[in-house]
């Protein structure tokens, strides 16, 4: 029906007759000469309809925005004075000869010259993907997915599809469940990843395996969450932690190069804890300078205990964060950042202005000042190399609140006073711990199929809560790309971590028996990676939500304006699943 996109049309058409097929973006009649922009996925054409045409002046009359229609006409270059340098069309228009009106257009419930909310642009997705923004972004994601699977596939890697309907796997959020038609009573599982098939897979001989796959969890929901996302899962055999990351950032580094023409480097790497200790994160951004500094052993002895019991404790922490040019801050400003880190259980924010580091203690100002000696405040300074005008903001409590709250100011500040440098920070991070303490209860920190690095069965079971994984997460500009691990292929290790996790050997073998089973029958040492490509993209976009790069997502309540989905079910077909529904008491 055409016989090129809009934005195709060049310089190098000029005198050709085309055919082009899409949408008016906008019409205007000046005096007779009657101009549309018309827009296909891949750009705008100015299109001018000549009096002396009078059939197709008559119907181009009639054109309104987002008329659906097919313009037939010549190539000529735009007459001088009238070039648009801001159109990758703008050197020349179109002559209509012809004109066809496939399908009017109601008038638009959306306004395309101002914002409109999220709900409007869900319900009516299908407008709200005309625009040239959101059509970019489509498209710049298919051409991600396809470069994806050209990295992979040279390097041998194989695209095999996993079970949708399959068990529970346990990743730390509620399955999305599907009750059984045939087995009344019994229920299939969305999969929150593929975790345990691609393992199945390493075990069959696969031995490099990829797939760009839908993953589902029923959980609470962000700007970088939706209830069903999409993951570049890959899992590979014979090959350890330094085999899997080498890939990984080649095909992360490939990426920015095709896409972006961006050269990342060479990856930085950081333990998990460094980086809590430094930034409060394990996933920096390291664009922001500023840093976390522990003062602990300094403030041992103050006779403050908001200090002091913090400092004693094991379990404590005390750390401060040098604002460079932070002493300007008024006292209206420290308060809501006392409020800032309230939300992550901080009781208070205490600070200290430096105006003039050579004047000692009278160049300084602070309510807590009273409680430090001279010896205290220079070792604080030399500590975190203050300068004049500088503030340093302090954090004194249990170490995951100190570390929680000031890794957030950390990065609030870094953005409040436009301190981030460079565009593109990448590094790995590596040693996670391999369980985490709650509730007094040991749970994995990555999954419980994640190998600890170096040790035995019974070294494991000796000391699990000094045990580092042989885990890695890929982070770019304080985002967690993707994360992966050295998996267990031992039986006797996999039952030693389900042991620490409390899952007995019953519920071991209820929930996880067939890899159980297969990890007995000669299990290669297999290891893997996943990435977020919702997020992946959303980055490489300059998107601020992963809405935005998918699409058709949910809301924030994991609903579909445009569907109305979810919605209740057919009488009959819960019959049929033997199902009954309870209804909400009118009161609640």
């Amino acid at each position: 029906m055409r016989t090129d996109y809009c934005g195709n049309i060049t310089a190098s058409y000029i005198g050709q007759t085309v055919t082009l097929c899409g949408w008016v973006n906008k019409r205007r009649d000046l005096g007779g000469l009657i101009f549309i922009d018309l827009r296909d996925r891949e750009g705008i054409v100015q299109v001018m309809f000549d009096p002396d045409l009078p059939e197709v002046q008559a119907i181009a009359n009639t054109l309104r925005s987002e008329f659906c229609v097919k313009v037939t006409g010549t190539v000529r270059a735009r007459p001088e004075g009238q070039v648009n340098a801001q159109m990758a069309t703008g050197e020349i228009e179109i002559i209509g000869t012809g004109l066809e009106i496939f399908n009017k257009s109601a008038v638009l419930p959306l306004d395309w010259n101002q914002e409109n909310s999220e709900e409007q642009r869900l319900r009516y997705r299908y407008l709200d993907l005309r625009r040239p923004l959101m059509s970019q972004r489509l498209q710049f994601r298919a051409k991600v997915t396809a470069a994806v699977r050209r990295y992979l596939e040279g390097d041998g890697f194989l695209d095999i599809e996993t079970p949708i309907l399959t068990k529970a796997t346990p990743e730390g959020a509620r399955d999305y469940l599907v009750p059984s038609r045939t087995h009344k009573g019994e229920f299939f599982a969305l999969p929150q990843s593929p975790q345990l098939f691609k393992q199945l897979l390493m075990m069959s001989g696969m031995d490099r395996y990829y797939q760009i796959v839908k993953c589902f969890r029923d959980e609470d929901l962000r700007a970088d969450r939706q209830p069903e996302f999409t993951q570049i899962d890959l899992e590979t055999t014979f090959l350890d932690a330094d085999g899997v990351m080498s890939i990984t950032e080649g095909l992360i580094r490939d990426l920015f190069q095709q896409m972006l023409d961006v050269d990342l480097g060479d990856f930085p790497r950081m333990t998990y804890a460094e980086a809590m200790q430094r930034y409060g994160s394990d996933k920096p951004d390291l664009r922001n300078p500023l840093e976390l500094t522990d003062v602990a052993d300094l403030l041992a002895s103050v006779d403050f205990k908001v200090f002091s019991g913090p400092a004693n404790d094991p379990k404590g922490r005390v750390a401060t964060i040098r604002v460079p040019g932070g002493a300007s801050l008024s006292r209206k400003q420290i308060d809501e950042y006392t409020k800032f880190v309230g939300i992550y259980g901080a009781k208070g924010l205490a600070w200290i202005k430096v105006n003039e580091v050579s004047a000692g203690l009278d160049g300084l100002q602070s309510p807590i000042l009273k409680f430090l000696n001279e010896e205290i405040v220079n070792g604080i300074l030399a500590r975190t190399g203050a300068q004049d005008g500088d503030i340093l903001l302090f954090g004194a409590d249990s170490y995951n609140v100190v570390t929680e709250a000031m890794g957030a100011l950390r990065l609030k500040l870094g953005e409040d006073f436009e301190l981030l440098e460079g565009e593109w920070r990448p590094l790995w991070v590596v040693d996670f711990p391999m369980f985490e303490e709650v509730d007094g209860q040991l749970h994995a920190l990555h999954h419980p199929f994640t190998s600890p690095r170096g040790m035995t069965p019974e070294e494991l079971a000796a000391d699990p809560v000094n045990a580092i994984s042989d885990a890695y997460d890929m982070v770019l500009n304080g985002v967690e790309l993707g994360g992966g691990s050295v998996r267990i292929h031992d039986q006797s290790m996999q039952s030693a971590v389900f042991s620490i996790l409390g899952i007995d050997k019953e519920e071991a073998e209820l929930k996880f028996g067939f890899l159980l089973e297969a990890l007995r029958f000669g299990a290669p040492p297999h290891a893997g990676l996943a990435f977020g490509l919702d997020r992946l993209v959303m980055l490489m976009t300059g998107a601020s939500s992963i809405r935005d790069v998918m699409a058709f997502p949910k809301t924030t309540t994991a609903a579909c304006p445009l569907t109305d989905a979810p919605s209740p079910a057919n009488p009959q077909q819960l019959a049929d699943l033997a199902i009954a529904t309870v209804k909400k008491d009118s009161a609640e």
